[in-house]
C-alpha cells in the first residue's frame, strides 16, 4: 500500500476583505475598524483577492504598505480591470502603470496572480482574441488568470492559447444560466489552478443587483462536492492553487471558506 501524492499548496481566502458587515456577523471582533480589517483577515486566511484594484490602479507605496501588515507566505491576488472599458489609446500605457503598481508584491514573492476579470457581455471575437493576446504580451513575467463570464469562449482555440502562454483558465463556480461560462475543472497551467465561488443565486444573477448577486449561503453537500472536485480533478493538475469565495454578503464568505478547508483536510 502506497501513501497518497502530497496535496499541493493551496492558498484560500475571500475575495476583498473590507466589510463592515462582517463585524456584525462575528468575523472581525467587535469594534474593528477598517484600517485593522487586514491585519484580522491574516490571523483567518492566508491569501486574499483584492477587489479594490478592480476600481482604481494600484500604487506600489499602496502595495509596499499593505504587504508590510501580512505575515510572511501570504499572498495576494491582484484584480485587473483592462477588460471592460479598453482606451485603444491609452491601454497600454494603463497596464503598464498596472505592472509598475504591483511590482512590490511580486518583488516580496506574495503576488499569487494578477486577475483579468472579463464582463458578462465580453463575447469572443477576433478582435478580443487579439486583444487579450496582446494584453498578456504587455504583462508578461506576471502571474495571469483570466476568468471568462460569458460561454462563447468555451472553445478549444481559447484553452490552447492559454496553455501555450502558461494563463490559468478560472474555474468558475456560480448558477448555471445558459448565458453564463459554465464551471470547468479545466487546468491550462501547470503552475497555478484558481477557482472563483459566486454562489449560486439564480434569481440574484438574474436581478442585477449586486448585492443579491452575491448574496448566497453554499450549504454543506455543495461544499462537500466543491472539496472533491477541488481535491480529485483541480489539485493534482497544478503546483498551487487558489480558491477564493466572492459571496460576501452577512459574512457568508468567511463562514463557507472555513468549512471548505476543513472538509479539503478530510480528504484523501
Amino acid at each position: 500500500m502506497t501513501d497518497s501524492p502530497p496535496k499541493s499548496p493551496l492558498f484560500m481566502g475571500t475575495s476583498g476583505y473590507s466589510y463592515g458587515e462582517w463585524v456584525d456577523a462575528g468575523i472581525y471582533p467587535a469594534g474593528t475598524h477598517a484600517a485593522n480589517m487586514l491585519p484580522a483577515y491574516t490571523r483567518i486566511f492566508k491569501a486574499c483577492e483584492l477587489n479594490y484594484t478592480w476600481y482604481q490602479m494600484p500604487k506600489a507605496c499602496a502595495m509596499e504598505r499593505m504587504a508590510a501588515k501580512v505575515p510572511p507566505g501570504f499572498k495576494f491576488s491582484v484584480k485587473l480591470t483592462l477588460t471592460h472599458e479598453v482606451n485603444p489609446k491609452t491601454w497600454t500605457q494603463e497596464a503598464a502603470s498596472f505592472r509598475q503598481g504591483v511590482a512590490p508584491l511580486k518583488a516580496n514573492q506574495s503576488l499569487l496572480s494578477i486577475l483579468i476579470q472579463s464582463p458578462p457581455y465580453f463575447q469572443r471575437t477576433q478582435k478580443r482574441l487579439f486583444y487579450l493576446a496582446a494584453l498578456a504580451d504587455e504583462l508578461a513575467g506576471l502571474p495571469l488568470a483570466v476568468e471568462f463570464r460569458h460561454p462563447s469562449w468555451v472553445n478549444d482555440k481559447v484553452f490552447y492559447g492559454l496553455e501555450q502562454r502558461q494563463i490559468t483558465l478560472v474555474t468558475v463556480d456560480g448558477p448555471r444560466l445558459p448565458h453564463l461560462f459554465p464551471r470547468l475543472s479545466l487546468v491550462t497551467n501547470p503552475k497555478l489552478f484558481y477557482l472563483r465561488l459566486h454562489g449560486r443565486n439564480r434569481q440574484g444573477w438574474r436581478s442585477g443587483n449586486m448585492q443579491k448577486q452575491f448574496d448566497y449561503d453554499y450549504c454543506e453537500p455543495e461544499l462537500r462536492e466543491i472539496g472533491t472536485m477541488t481535491c480529485q480533478e483541480i489539485m493534482p493538475e497544478a503546483e498551487t492553487g487558489a480558491l477564493f469565495f466572492n459571496n460576501h454578503v452577512r459574512g457568508q464568505a468567511p463562514k463557507n471558506c472555513l468549512r471548505l478547508e476543513q472538509i479539503i483536510k478530510t480528504l484523501p
